[in-house]
């Protein structure tokens, strides 16, 4: 499938989420706008002070996240191809009062979109399914970054899907599967609501194709965190704990998310 193609018919997939997904339980916009934080405890600590910083975050949706970064002090740019996203995160923040600049745009031309380079460049989570090329995207994060700049990853661990949905004990897919695969789904991970335009377009990338990637741009990695536990019910037999969701307690644990952070020197 060419490059158009997996951009027109995502974007209007996505387009056609966002109003769904601002009225969603999941993200639970209310919330937000009285003063809860989009950003999980465990970036928080990795991402460390970001008051007085230029943060960019790429493939932002409907900003709740680019939003809650500038809450901590960061001066924030969000990027987005749907321009759906894009209207909804300028409106979100207008109604809060919070500083922020939205664009829309590919993430492959985020530098000549944006025009200016960034102390941080912040991306995930669920961001690197819908990019065909991470060599390239690689570059792109370097072209936005200052020297001295790094950039902050979180992701859902690729292991996680090679298992089965029901118990996430049985190996039933390829996790070296290469080239496009197109699903047809016209329900959301919200649970709510169901799009016409259902047709999506995703990419799989195993943890050594991110890291070697990365590093290839030239930018040294500091770590990469492996994390037992994720958003979402991900396998039927997750259990929710401490605001996760996690493995039954005494079986064995899985790798079900990672962070990386890696500086521009």
């Amino acid at each position: 499938m060419s490059e158009i193609d997996y951009l027109t018919v995502n974007r209007a997939n996505w387009n056609e989420r966002v109003p769904i997904h601002l009225a969603s339980d999941f993200y639970d916009v209310p919330a937000f706008k009285s003063g809860r934080d989009a950003i999980r405890g465990f970036e928080l600590a990795e991402v460390g002070e970001v008051s007085g910083r230029d943060l960019v975050h790429l493939q932002c949706h409907f900003g709740l996240d680019t939003l809650s970064w500038a809450r901590h002090g960061a001066r924030v740019t969000g990027l987005d191809f749907s321009d759906t996203a894009i209207e909804a995160a300028r409106a979100l923040a207008a109604e809060t009062g919070i500083p922020a600049r939205f664009e829309a745009g590919d993430v492959y031309g985020a530098p000549v979109t944006l025009g200016q380079t960034y102390d941080i460049v912040y991306t995930g989570i669920g961001a690197l399914v819908w990019l065909p090329d991470l060599t390239r995207w690689a570059e792109t994060v370097r072209a936005l970054l200052r020297p001295g700049g790094f950039l902050y990853l979180a992701e859902f661990h690729p292991f996680a899907d090679i298992l089965d949905d029901e118990t996430g004990s049985k190996v039933t897919h390829d996790y070296f599967h290469a080239g496009p695969q197109i699903w047809d789904d016209p329900h959301s991970y919200t649970g709510e609501g169901t799009v016409s335009s259902s047709t999506s377009v995703q990419f799989q990338h195993g943890l050594g194709e991110v890291v070697t990637a990365v590093a290839g741009a030239g930018l040294r990695v500091e770590f990469l965190h492996e994390h037992d536990h994720t958003l979402f019910r991900r396998f039927a037999t997750l259990e929710e704990r401490d605001g996760a969701h996690r493995q039954p307690e005494g079986g064995p644990r899985l790798p079900l998310m990672y962070s990386l952070k890696a500086t521009l020197e």
